[in-house]
């Protein structure tokens, strides 16, 4: 077995769309992440390594930032990559037209529409609002491009002006509406209910936008498609404002191993992915992180460590390898005789039974102290037993 999950599972009739496109903003509002600035050799790398796991769109940039970012697009656009290339822009033509000069395959222009965004941050009626946001996405369609429209704060807007906005975008042509959660203010009960509501009268497709604020990001993404929606927005690790957006490995893992649903993504190279964000964002990604963290594979109890050597999915939902990942047996306090013994193996070092149980004392004692059992200890404690050893 590859995997092992709760056979409950199966007992939920679900029904999600038959086609379901996932369109990745790392580049984008991944790396609106305060803090965090990528060149085009590094949007560039990243973009060609999602489009090696064979991510369906690349938001890859909002061109009117700077010259750079203008740059950092069209390179992604012009690479040749399979995955359709996006660009952002705001509901303005010269947004527009910065992004049709990148040479990309869509554009995804927002305009916030919560009373609180057009009051306070805008400063239109929501009136005015409708009419800059048609005549941009018409200006768009005139080129021959994807055009997606974005309600920016759409979880706190007002349910018949959402309707309205929306409804008027897809008159107008616009391919997909997406649904923005933009402080992740939203429940997955909230998501559900909204998303029906939408389909009640759109019949363009509807893409969801979640940040992770009360962490229901991926949640909330998973419960929208269930609802109707086909799209879902993702980041590399999870990166973005605050508490950052859906994250992309957990989406891709969650549908493929909990609902079976396989969007034929080369999730060999997930692990490979995560680590190049890592590296380019200067974002360590946390060790108890779903999917990556370096903790989802390593194990130390002794009691885990003795089931996971004769079976590693009594501790494990999936293997390892399936997404480039290593599984680790980590020696500490909570340690046992066959972890130790294992470890020893990895070495080729042989110890009789009273070694191996004075080494496993020797080792719970350095590490109550505070000291990590390394591999530079780990001999030193060996050697205090056994003698001098070559590791």
């Amino acid at each position: 077995m590859k995997y092992f999950v709760s056979p409950f599972n199966k007992k939920v009739r679900l029904k999600f769309p038959e086609k379901i496109t996932i369109y990745d903003t790392t580049l984008r509002d991944g790396e609106q992440t305060p803090g965090v600035c990528l060149g085009t050799k590094e949007k560039l790398a990243i973009a060609r390594k999602l489009d090696e796991l064979g991510i369906h769109q690349i938001e890859a940039g909002f061109p009117v930032v700077s010259e750079e970012e203008r740059r950092s697009v069209k390179k992604i656009a012009n690479e040749g990559l399979n995955a359709e290339i996006l660009a952002l822009s705001r509901t303005k033509k010269e947004d527009i037209e910065k992004a049709l000069d990148c040479d990309v395959d869509g554009i995804i222009t927002f305009i916030a529409t919560s009373d609180l965004h057009l009051k306070h941050k805008l400063k239109l009626t929501k009136e005015q609002a409708l009419s800059i946001c048609m005549k941009s996405i018409e200006y768009a369609k005139d080129h021959g491009v994807f055009v997606a429209f974005s309600a920016e704060d759409a979880t706190r807007t007002d349910l018949e002006f959402l309707k309205k906005i929306y409804k008027k975008a897809e008159d107008y042509g616009a391919d997909r509406v997406h649904i923005a959660d933009t402080v992740g203010a939203i429940t997955p009960h909230g998501m559900q209910f909204l998303v029906k509501e939408l389909k009640k009268f759109l019949n363009t497709g509807i893409a969801l936008h979640c940040h992770n604020d009360f962490g229901l990001a991926v949640a909330n993404s998973i419960t929208g498609l269930l609802a109707g929606a086909d799209a879902i927005s993702t980041t590399v690790n999870g990166i973005g404002e605050r508490a950052g957006n859906t994250s992309l490995e957990e989406l891709i893992m969650a549908l493929l191993i909990l609902y079976e649903i396989d969007l034929g993504f080369n999730i060999k190279v997930l692990c490979e992915l995560s680590k190049l964000v890592e590296k380019y964002t200067h974002m360590n990604v946390p060790e108890n992180k779903p999917i990556v963290g370096k903790n989802v594979f390593r194990h130390e109890s002794g009691i885990h460590v003795d089931a996971v050597l004769e079976e590693p999915l009594t501790y494990e939902p999936f293997l390892p390898e399936l997404i480039g990942h290593k599984r680790k047996i980590v020696l500490g306090k909570h340690s046992g005789c066959r972890a130790v013994k294992a470890k020893l193996e990895e070495y080729g070092i042989e110890v009789t039974r009273d070694e191996l149980c004075k080494i496993v004392e020797e080792v719970k004692k350095a590490r109550e102290k505070g000291r990590f059992i390394n591999d530079k200890l780990f001999k030193e404690i060996i050697s205090s037993v056994k003698g001098p050893v070559d590791m």
